[in-house]
């Protein structure tokens, strides 16, 4: 298997990391538009496998050539490429799969290309991270365990381990990104109802293990496809796991313009976006640096099997790898990209097309090639816990 990354950042470093320790891939490229920092992560990363390129992502030529050397790209750039490298995919005849991307709905304009893609007889999957990603492959599983879905709630959050003032919170992407969650509407169903609520708003209780109590709120973007996948749910719901308090705090930020995109203000005849400024002001004060980070999942999939209520609970809690100094955010996010990926190489995922996480990738296998990852999902049937073994 020969497997081809776009993206020598985080995420995409990290993916390379997992495919060049995996026994079926034989040759793993490493793209970035500066070919010195592609080179320095493969010198890193200290595996024959790995091979620097330089690529323009934004050249389409220079694009497809990179990619059909490969049976499939993880595309880990920014997810304004998302449109470009599917449609590319399409082009030369190679499957890939993203990070995906709500904001001015690219995973739509991904999904648009089904018909293409299966006429090229490759396979698509956006939205490969862990909400969307994760999530909705779990759901996916939980799902196909009922006779009738019914209900389906999501409970992820990405925190510090051990939380400081002012916010009790350390960012593990983007502030920006972090910022439209917030402040964009969050679409949920309720009573069999497609609806948009506020986001940071139902502020309720949640407990982990080690962890608690903590607080979740809804956040815009979370829920993804599952709307599309699940029409006839009567509840679907996403919410963001915080330290207590942070939801009413950044509330205030919120209320007071400073997040918006779309506002600016009179400072001295020039117009001054108080939300660039915000940034800059919160973005060292919030940085993780050397701190520990933990990413806290809860998947939960209601419905009706052999007429019966039956609900099925599926939780994660994953640290950040100190040995490698890699986030817990980073190991969730690029090993889940990393797996779908070689299920699609090595053929245990053989449909065409364009597809969401939740309609194409087989759970139970996912389950446990995270786990021999070390990020280890739980899975329980009302009270019992047991992890899912194969």
């Amino acid at each position: 298997m020969k497997i081809g990354v776009l993206g020598s950042g985080l995420m995409g470093k990290e993916a390379a990391r997992d495919l060049a320790a995996s026994e079926g891939v034989t040759a793993v490229g490493l793209a970035d538009i500066d070919f010195q920092r592609a080179q320095e992560v493969c010198n890193q990363l200290h595996s024959p496998k790995l091979t620097a390129y330089q690529v323009n992502a934004k050249d389409k030529q220079d694009l497809g050539s990179y990619m059909r050397q490969f049976d499939v790209i993880i595309n880990a750039l920014f997810y304004s490429f998302n449109e470009m490298v599917a449609e590319t995919a399409i082009e030369v005849g190679v499957h890939s799969v993203d990070l995906g991307g709500h904001i001015g709905h690219i995973t739509d304009k991904v999904l648009e290309l089904k018909e293409d893609a299966q006429a090229a007889d490759v396979t698509l999957i956006p939205d490969l991270g862990v909400a969307p990603g994760m999530i909705n492959i779990l759901s996916g599983y939980g799902a196909s365990k009922l006779d009738k879905p019914e209900e389906i709630k999501l409970y992820v959050g990405g925190i510090p381990v051990h939380p400081a003032p002012p916010l009790e919170y350390n960012h593990v992407f983007s502030m920006e990104g972090v910022f439209d969650h917030y402040t964009d509407p969050a679409l949920i169903i309720r009573d069999g109802v497609k609806q948009e609520i506020a986001s940071l708003s139902e502020v309720e209780r949640v407990h982990f293990e080690k962890f608690g109590p903590l607080e979740a709120f809804h956040t815009s973007g979370g829920t993804s496809t599952l709307s599309i996948s699940y029409p006839n749910l009567k509840t679907l719901e996403y919410k963001t796991i915080r330290y207590p308090g942070h939801a009413e705090k950044f509330q205030l930020l919120v209320d007071l313009n400073l997040t918006r995109a779309d506002y600016t203000v009179d400072i001295n005849g020039e117009q001054v976006s108080p939300r660039d400024v915000f940034l800059k002001v919160l973005d060292p004060i919030v940085e993780l640096g050397d701190k520990d980070d933990v990413v806290l999942l809860r998947v939960k999939v209601g419905g009706e099997k052999a007429g019966s209520p039956e609900t099925h609970v599926f939780e994660m809690t994953t640290y950040k790898d100190r040995e490698n100094n890699v986030t817990a955010m980073a190991r969730a996010t690029a090993n889940s990209i990393s797996v779908v990926a070689q299920m699609i190489a090595n053929g245990t995922i053989t449909k065409r097309g364009v597809y969401p996480p939740e309609q194409i990738v087989p759970g139970k296998t996912y389950i446990n090639e995270m786990a021999k990852r070390g990020v280890n999902i739980y899975e329980s049937v009302g009270e019992e816990k047991s992890h899912v073994k194969s």
